[in-house]
């Protein structure tokens, strides 16, 4: 259509995990969303939020999200003007690449990663430029001086699983002459993170999400630390009512309650660790995960097959065409029973 901008007719969308209308029937591991439900103050804070009539609904909510920022604030040790709130991480990763890149300037990322990278440089126009990983998961041929405007770094890393070492993290912050982004999505799984980066380099952000170790997948939160400056630009780029009511209410909630926040994550670790020793028992390889999935092989490389025979057992995982990930599968960690029940149906199929 002549209506379009040519690249936006001509490029191919985000394809994100299949999400299954019956999906009660379903053992559910191929997203990444936690098994457990949010604190339990979540559901109280929306209730209240909410009051007898739902009345407060109709007003519009605060437009600067400055109660979450000063409660994220109190939490991580920066000052509220280090924080902005977004509506999911993927809204701050949007407006990183608008903020920064200019049509035909250049988005890097790692590949394989996360693949929404390039669809949102693609619709800001940017060119995209990626970089592969080395056997012992440094990054091929990144540049002394890299002079892309953005570049993207998964740690931990998905697909994969695993986290690059703080120190190699603070050598591609030195490298990168434009801004480098630390998608933290699974931080909270993991031994260490990269926060203390971003009071120590100017072009470091730091971004999380609420979707995974907060179980608020379906409020769509999330929230970037960065210098005040890089802050008041991404206010200037984001929708002005861009969380609800409801989503900032679930956030001081889930915030406010890090003794449920760090059992979840504990349980979901060591759920972690246990499958991960099953997978090796039954011949699967996997690299050592950091995260809330683990990334496994079985024994013929065949990922297809299983994802398939898992499938026909109502078992989702994810299963990528992609020819360097396609012989093995992203298993999202569930609940121990879930767990066990997949570890079972793995045995018969492998």
């Amino acid at each position: 259509m002549m209506l379009l901008r040519s690249n936006i007719a001509s490029m191919q969308g985000y394809v994100p995990g299949y999400q299954p209308e019956d999906i009660s029937s379903w053992i559910k591991l191929n997203t990444n969303e936690n098994p457990y439900p949010p604190s339990p103050k979540v559901r109280e804070a929306i209730l209240a939020e909410m009051g007898d009539d739902g009345a407060s609904l109709r007003t519009y909510p605060s437009a600067s999200s400055q109660r979450l920022r000063e409660a994220a604030s109190e939490l991580y040790g920066f000052d509220p003007s280090w924080i902005i709130m977004a509506n999911g991480s993927d809204e701050l990763l949007n407006n990183l690449i608008r903020a920064c890149a200019s049509e035909g300037d250049e988005v890097g990322y790692v590949h394989p990663s996360y693949s929404y990278y390039a669809t949102l440089s693609e619709i800001q126009g940017a060119k995209v430029r990626t970089f592969g990983l080395t056997e012992d998961f440094r990054i091929a041929g990144f540049p002394d001086r890299y002079q892309g405007r953005v570049f993207f770094l998964t740690t931990p890393n998905a697909p994969l699983g695993f986290s690059f070492p703080l120190s190699y993290v603070e050598e591609i912050a030195r490298s990168c002459q434009g801004l480098l982004v630390i998608d933290e999505a699974y931080a909270d799984f993991a031994d260490t993170n990269a926060l203390e980066l971003v009071r120590k380099y100017e072009n470091v952000v730091v971004t999380r999400t609420f979707s995974k170790s907060y179980a608020l997948a379906g409020m769509r939160l999330g929230l970037a630390i960065a210098r005040p400056e890089i802050v008041a630009a991404l206010d200037k780029i984001r929708d002005h009512y861009n969380l609800d009511r409801l989503a900032q209410a679930s956030c001081i909630a889930s915030l406010g309650d890090q003794e449920y926040f760090r059992q979840s994550c504990a349980r979901i670790r060591e759920t972690r660790e246990w499958f991960s020793a099953g997978l090796r028992s039954i011949g699967f390889s996997l690299i050592p995960s950091q995260t809330n999935f683990v990334f496994a092989s079985p024994p013929d490389r065949n990922g297809r097959r299983v994802y398939d025979a898992l499938y026909s057992r109502k078992i989702l995982v994810r299963h990528f065409s992609d020819p360097i990930l396609a012989h093995g599968l992203r298993i999202s960690i569930g609940t121990r029973q879930e767990m066990e029940l997949t570890l079972a149906a793995l045995a018969e199929i492998a």
